[in-house]
C-alpha cells in the first residue's frame, strides 16, 4: 500500500474500516511486518482467526485519523515506518502470545507496541499480556482468594460453639453419672 495513490472514497472506506475494528478491539498490536511473505502473512491469520484477531496492513495516517475518531490515544512514535495491526476481540493473553511466539519464531515480525483499551503499552506490555494465565485461571484465583478468608471465619466463629458444646456434654455425662450409680 506504501506509495501507492489511492483515491478519496477508498481512503473514507479504509478509515471507516479501522473505526470500527479500533471501536470493538480489546487490545490492538502494532507491528512492523517488512520481510514477511505472502505464506508468512496467511499463517500468521490463520493462527489469530480461531483467538478472534485479525492481522492486516494499515496505512499509518487513516489508522490514526481513526483512532482519533473513536476518542483513542495516538501513539506517534509506534505508527512511524510500515505498520500490520492486529485487532484482538478474544481473550488478550492467548492473541498476545501468538503473536509473540509468531514474532519470535519468524524473526521477521517486530512488535512495537499497542494499545489495551485506551492505555498505549510498550512492546514489553504485549510480552508482560502473553504471560498472564488464562481468563478462567484467574476467576478461579479471585474465587479461592475470596473463599479462603471466609472459611476461615467460619472455623474461628465455629469454635466457641464447639467449645460450649463440648461443656454441656460433658457436664450433661456428669449429671447423668450420679443417677447411674
Amino acid at each position: 500500500m506504501e506509495g501507492l495513490a489511492i483515491t478519496r472514497e477508498k481512503k473514507q472506506e479504509l478509515v471507516a474500516d479501522y473505526l470500527e475494528q479500533v471501536s470493538r478491539a480489546k487490545l490492538i498490536i502494532i507491528t512492523d511486518y517488512r520481510g514477511l511473505t505472502v505464506k508468512q502473512f496467511q499463517e500468521l491469520r490463520r493462527t489469530l482467526a480461531p483467538l478472534q484477531a485479525s492481522f492486516q496492513v494499515t496505512k499509518n495516517t487513516l489508522l490514526k485519523r481513526a483512532l482519533s475518531e473513536a476518542g483513542k490515544p495516538i501513539p506517534e512514535e509506534l505508527l512511524a515506518g510500515t505498520t500490520a495491526v492486529s485487532y484482538c476481540f478474544g481473550e488478550i493473553p492467548a492473541i498476545a502470545k501468538a503473536m509473540g511466539d509468531f514474532a519470535r519464531t519468524s524473526n521477521i515480525l517486530q512488535i512495537k507496541g499497542g494499545l489495551l483499551g485506551n492505555q498505549i503499552i510498550t512492546a514489553e506490555g504485549v510480552r508482560a499480556l502473553a504471560d498472564l494465565p488464562p481468563r478462567e485461571v484467574l476467576l478461579a484465583r479471585v474465587v479461592g482468594g475470596l473463599q479462603a478468608p471466609i472459611s476461615g471465619l467460619v472455623t474461628v466463629l465455629s469454635g466457641p460453639l464447639r467449645g460450649l458444646l463440648n461443656v454441656l456434654e460433658a457436664r450433661r455425662r456428669q449429671l447423668e453419672e450420679p443417677a447411674a450409680a
